[in-house]
């Protein structure tokens, strides 16, 4: 359980271009709910430093922070993921 199929490598492109459009929609979301990086960091417990770095798509946040986003933005993960 839980091994990486090595016949299916990880591509790093495309890795690199899903986090840049879940850091932008996150972006997006956050800034239509009218609520600041400092905000969303209250919100979620985590440090602003790290929402701006998701948002910039340096950071791939776990399942588990990417729904504790959608919380405090108070919409349900598939908006976040929907891009």
């Amino acid at each position: 359980m839980g091994r990486v199929n090595k016949s299916f490598p990880i591509d790093r492109k495309e890795k690199e271009v899903l986090q840049r459009k879940f850091g932008k929609r996150l972006a997006e979301v956050r800034q239509r709910k009218k609520i600041t990086q400092e905000g969303l960091s209250f919100e979620t417990g985590v440090d602003r430093t790290y929402i701006s770095y998701i948002e910039r798509g340096e950071r791939n946040p776990s399942l588990f922070m990417a729904w504790r986003l959608a919380k405090a933005l108070k919409v349900g993960i598939n908006e976040l993921v929907n891009f």
